[in-house]
């Protein structure tokens, strides 16, 4: 109820302050009404009131009516009164700098500085006389206060958008780090767990002709499993540096488990990468090689690195079904956004021997090597 009779923005700093100031105004004017007679007192209390109430629930022209209204009904009770009402000009100096014009704000901060020499000029007691000296600050401060609420209020209003902003980019944030944490753990433990599949196949079959092998892919599998728990501690905490040449012995390591013959063959010098460009390249290394065991049916993968037209390129070619058969899954998706993020290019075309040819392309970038420590 109260809220819609007082702005519910402002019952908790403004309204007992409104109130008591209001009262005191009310038995300041009936108790020295003086000239002015009872009625003509009243009915000028009442034009405060309305033009006070007009002014509260007003951001636009009507608020520079009603508060101009208002200084007006206080010098008039000024004149008659005495100057000592102009102190309640401030309950309108307030209001005014809650405008969103700065031009109705400059022509009420002018209506308060006019309202006080009226009333000065009207009674013929100068500004600056010895018994009146205390109003001519009381004057500046009011005519600048409406500028101090202003931006006090135009402040809090950037806040609050830069508050929204924030919480935004907070969701934002926290939507691409589940994705990012996605990714990560379809890359990362993918092949870790792809691994163990193979392992866990390869020792079934081994367990009933070969014990001792049977034990030593069991082995495998245990170091694998104590691999993928690290795995998972370093994603949790921070993605980790992965280096590209123990990726590359890594992927060696896999497809010859999966039956698959992997050529590294380097042309040229390796660029000097930074941590960040060494991990993502070696995180799509991880995917290819894992979509080649998945999907291409292969028997045979080359993996080339060359520096070609300032720009280091990783192509990785395999002898199996085809393109077609490797566009479905996360995989390719990952890969087009890491080389994205690099600022680099991801290409899939086939083969003209069989198979498909994957490309990674990063443009070299002139900076020292990062402590990767």
């Amino acid at each position: 109820m109260l809220d819609k009779l007082y702005p519910k923005d402002q019952i908790k700093n403004y309204l007992l302050i409104d109130f008591v100031l209001i009262v005191f105004l009310f038995y300041r004017v009936l108790r020295l009404d003086g000239a002015l007679g009872l009625w003509s007192s009243l009915m000028l209390l009442l034009l405060f009131l309305v033009s006070f109430y007009f002014a509260l629930w007003r951001r636009d022209g009507g608020l520079l009516a009603a508060v101009l209204s208002g200084l007006f009904v206080l010098a008039v009770l000024a004149v008659y009164i005495g100057p000592v009402i102009l102190w309640f000009g401030f309950i309108f100096a307030d209001l005014l700098g809650r405008s969103r014009s700065k031009g109705h704000i400059a022509i009420g901060s002018a209506g308060i500085a006019l309202s006080f020499m009226f009333v000065f000029i009207i009674r013929k007691e100068p500004l600056l006389q010895i018994s009146n000296a205390v109003y001519l600050p009381v004057m500046i401060i009011q005519t600048v206060y409406p500028i101090v609420i202003y931006i006090k209020e135009k402040t809090k209003s950037l806040q609050g958008e830069l508050d929204a902003a924030n919480e935004q980019i907070a969701k934002f944030i926290q939507q691409e780090e589940r994705q990012r944490i996605a990714r990560d753990l379809h890359d990362i433990l993918g092949q870790t767990l792809m691994m163990i599949k193979l392992k866990s196949e390869l020792a079934t079959k081994w367990v009933d002709k070969d014990t001792a092998q049977a034990k030593r892919e069991l082995g495998d599998i245990l170091a694998t499993s104590r691999t993928a728990i690290k795995q998972v501690r370093e994603l949790v905490s921070e993605m980790k540096f992965i280096s590209l040449p123990g990726e590359l012995e890594h992927s060696v390591e896999l497809l010859r488990t999966a039956g698959i013959a992997l050529y590294i063959e380097y042309h040229g010098k390796t660029p000097l990468l930074s941590s960040v460009e060494e991990t993502m390249l070696s995180l799509c290394v991880r995917e290819a090689t894992t979509n080649i065991i998945k999907h291409s049916g292969a028997k045979q993968c080359t993996i080339t690195l060359e520096v070609k037209e300032q720009s280091y390129v990783i192509h990785i070619t395999d002898d199996g079904k085809g393109v077609a058969q490797q566009e479905g899954g996360n995989g390719i998706p990952s890969m087009v956004e890491r080389m994205q993020i690099l600022g680099g290019s991801f290409a899939i075309c086939p083969s003209p021997a069989g198979g498909t040819v994957l490309s990674l392309k990063l443009p070299i970038h002139q900076h020292e090597k990062e402590d990767d420590s």
